[in-house]
């Protein structure tokens, strides 16, 4: 059993030399072993920022608060000693990687958070297994990371990762945007395989509800004005589907 905790967050985005912005102001979130939250919100409420500052991007400075993964603080820890520790975050936007093909770089990662290189004839079998039940061409190993890849297939990939590296917490950052229906199905199965398999605790940023007609929600948070605004179940993120956020927004303001 994990635990995952975020305590009193608070964050800067850095703007220039000497500029930054507060964008989180006290978040507060526990996810257990085996949990879906959601977090949901309009554009500009801190989703993303959340989610980088969680996983250590140098442009966000964490300036109050705790993160801990199972009792240990993860703001002690560099970028690659989280994903050891096993948080994974997926981009909104993920980047390429020209010259550095797909089976590299998943191979390296693997070694990485396991401990040890697998066998490479192991290995193969696992990602041509794990890319099959994504729908992604068995070419696309040898391919550069993301290069020349569509939004879809980006998305994909950015699950394909989570299925192979088998983190504690998963950072899913609007892993739906950009998605058609078939797609989005796929790309749903992959998080629900991850969960069934390994148990993760998922945390599902997202502005909308479709995609949680796929990945079923624990519980829902609407997140305004840098911090958790509202929690409550499923029926949460219908009445945001009718209603909109603007009572949230306001209320931040």
């Amino acid at each position: 059993m994990t635990k995952f905790e975020i305590r009193g967050l608070r964050a800067d985005v850095l703007i220039g030399a000497e500029q930054r912005e507060e964008i989180l102001k006290g978040v507060d979130l526990t996810i257990d072993s085996g949990e879906t939250h959601a977090i949901m919100g309009p554009n500009g409420s801190g989703k993303s920022t959340l989610a980088y500052a969680v996983a250590g991007h140098p442009r966000y400075e964490v300036t109050d608060g705790e993160i801990l993964i199972d009792g240990e603080n993860v703001l002690e820890m560099s970028v690659d000693e989280r994903a050891r520790a096993g948080l994974f975050l997926a981009m909104q936007y993920p980047v390429e990687v020209p010259g550095v093909s797909m089976s590299n770089f998943l191979r390296s990662s693997v070694t990485a958070v396991r401990g040890e290189a697998p066998k490479l004839r192991t290995f193969s079998k696992e990602l041509q297994s794990t890319m099959k039940g994504l729908a992604i061409d068995s070419s696309f190993a040898s391919r550069g990371v993301n290069e020349g890849f569509s939004g879809g297939e980006k998305k994909r990939h950015e699950i394909l990762q989570l299925e192979l590296l088998k983190p504690k917490i998963a950072i899913l950052d609007e892993t739906d945007s950009g998605l058609d229906v078939d797609a989005l199905k796929v790309v749903s199965e992959g998080i629900n395989r991850a969960k069934t398999e390994t148990d993760v605790g998922v945390m599902l940023i997202t502005h909308y509800s479709r995609i949680l007609n796929y990945v079923k929600a624990d519980y829902v948070h609407v997140f305004a004005g840098g911090r958790v605004a509202e929690s409550g179940g499923p029926e949460l993120a219908n009445a945001l589907e009718s209603e909109g956020y603007e009572r949230f927004v306001k209320a931040g303001a």
